[in-house]
């Protein structure tokens, strides 16, 4: 690629001009030293220079995007909790889970048949 990459902001952070890719959608690879290679097999759209130019955006505003990626990483665990807490993990076998799904599924089916339906 010989033009020119740019980065601008159209409201979701930096990005590529070219792209909907924010910096901080790359942000975790920069902080793992993730190769380029790596990066590009994850993400094949984007040539090896797109993904130099935001490592270089990022490392101009390291201070910043790690800041911003905690915040990212503390709600995502928040999540996580609520989602766990809400809908805790089965304890049991294999076999006594997919058990208690067919159950589940059967239930599911018995409420639901022809239930609502004027006919």
């Amino acid at each position: 690629m010989n033009q020119t990459i740019e980065i601008v902001d159209r409201g979701r952070g930096p990005q590529l001009a070219t792209s909907r890719i924010t910096v901080l959608d790359l942000v975790h690879y920069f902080q793992n030293g993730t190769p380029h290679e790596v990066i590009r097999r994850w993400l094949p759209t984007l040539q090896i220079d797109e993904i130099a130019a935001l490592e270089r955006y990022y490392l101009d505003h390291k201070e910043d995007f790690d800041a911003k990626e905690l915040r990212v990483q503390e709600r995502r665990q928040e999540q996580i909790r609520l989602q766990r807490e809400r809908f805790p993990e089965f304890e049991g076998t294999g076999e006594e889970h997919l058990a208690r799904l067919k159950s589940l599924l059967e239930k599911s089916r018995e409420g639901k048949n022809g239930e609502g339906h004027p006919g």
